[in-house]
């Protein structure tokens, strides 16, 4: 999926509590692993990255705060700046709008 295609991380998560700033490529990052883990059923999955690594955990309860609702997630992460934790939501509308992206198609495999 290209940028261009990518809705807005703010229509995609929604962050309840965060010990560390977080810039929109790692809000993308966390809410890439974790829609992978809502579709899958999964309980936990590592997440690394050039300025990050952790572990991302599915808590498996829906919660919802004011008109947000939707899976909640736990992040221990770490960064540059150290370690943190995330907790944060998908959105409903965020997941209905990664459903309905077309799947993005497979990347050509090199032989050396």
């Amino acid at each position: 999926m290209s940028s261009d295609e990518t809705p807005p991380y703010w229509l995609l998560i929604s962050v309840l509590f965060s010990s560390q700033p977080l810039s929109p490529s790692l809000a993308m990052t966390l809410h890439q692993t974790a829609y992978e883990l809502h579709e899958r059923g999964e309980g936990m999955k590592e997440v690394a990255g050039d300025m990050l690594s952790g572990k991302v955990r599915n808590l498996r309860k829906d919660v919802a705060l004011g008109g947000i609702a939707g899976p909640a997630f736990e992040a221990e992460i770490e960064t540059e700046r150290g370690s943190g934790v995330v907790r944060f939501i998908l959105t409903r509308q965020g997941l209905e709008m990664m459903r309905q992206q077309p799947a993005s198609p497979p990347r050509p495999k090199y032989l050396n």
